[in-house]
């Protein structure tokens, strides 16, 4: 997908495309994903590894990657994947993870990346699309709002980590 395809980069000479991360990226992937961690202030929660990351998205496809790419370069990533809604009774798209480097943001990189999800959620025939965001991240809310996205209220996300989640299974 080239510029064109995204009118909220329009006002830049550079050129922007978005294509699918290749198994020979798991690295550059990991790479990316340290990075978010770093602006998430929760470096110290990454314990994939390359390996890890090359068998879930390239040989069990759990998930998907695509790269969003400045003149050839690398500039920011989207991993997702489907989830279901037994209200809606179809399936969704989950974003897992949305970055930009920061040095490339406020160009519109980051909301292409969402425009090219949300193609692939609609292609796909989701009922919604869904991502959790950091309260405190106001330029993303800011995106997020600007396109149409609202904020779910009296929901909590739950989690269990892996030690909590097999002490449980255990019974």
């Amino acid at each position: 997908m080239g510029k064109a395809l995204f009118p909220e980069i329009m006002g830049t000479d550079k050129s922007f495309t978005i294509r699918p991360a290749r198994p020979d990226e798991a690295g550059k992937v990991l790479e990316l994903i340290k990075r978010l961690a770093v602006y998430e202030k929760c470096e110290n929660d990454v314990i994939t590894d390359e390996k890890t990351l090359h068998d879930s998205l390239f040989v069990k496809k759990d998930a998907e990657v695509v790269f969003g790419e400045e003149d050839g370069v690398v500039v920011g990533f989207a991993l997702f994947f489907h989830n279901f809604s037994t209200f809606v009774g179809r399936k969704g798209m989950y974003l897992e993870d949305l970055f930009v480097i920061p040095e490339k943001r406020g160009l519109g990189y980051g909301k292409a990346l969402l425009r090219y999800v949300a193609r692939q959620a609609v292609e796909r025939d989701c009922g919604r699309m869904e991502w959790i965001c950091l309260d405190w991240n106001a330029p993303a809310l800011k995106v997020y709002r600007s396109i149409g996205a609202h904020p779910l209220s009296e929901w909590t996300v739950q989690r269990l980590d892996e030690d909590a989640l097999k002490e449980f299974a255990k019974g």
